[in-house]
């Protein structure tokens, strides 16, 4: 399992009328928290495209136990895991102060220009064969 974890700052963009974030925020948080992993493994997303390479959200969700508000300092935490080798599934914990205040999740599939589902490329499984032995 590769883990990563990214700091946020909520904008005042990001709230509602109530000063609360809204819900859809979560995932943006969560993509910026997914990009800053392949970042820290060296596989960083524009190369991925560049190489013809995509990884589109096939399914998401998020949960809620508490709210975030403009200008917390937040931590997004994810953990991706490989449950084959064309799929990845990433799990996601939101915190502020060492709080949980959020969970959700999301599965994303690698696919080519064409949209055909492929294989990852070559150094993307270097770090999967790393991961599981």
């Amino acid at each position: 399992m590769l883990k990563s974890k990214s700091e946020i700052r909520v904008r005042y963009e990001e709230t509602d009328q109530m000063g609360v974030v809204y819900h859809a925020k979560y995932f943006n948080w969560f993509e910026v928290g997914r990009i800053n992993l392949l970042d820290d493994i060296g596989v960083p997303y524009k190369q991925l495209e560049e190489k013809g390479y995509f990884l589109p959200v096939l399914s998401c969700e998020a949960a809620f136990r508490s709210p975030a508000f403009f200008d917390d300092r937040l931590i997004i935490e994810v953990k991706v895991h490989f449950p084959s080798f064309i799929r990845m599934k990433a799990d996601y914990e939101v915190k502020r102060d060492h709080n949980l205040i959020a969970t959700g999740s999301t599965v994303h599939a690698f696919v080519s220009k064409k949209g055909k589902v492929v294989r990852p490329p070559a150094e993307f499984n270097e770090f999967i064969k790393k991961d599981a032995g």
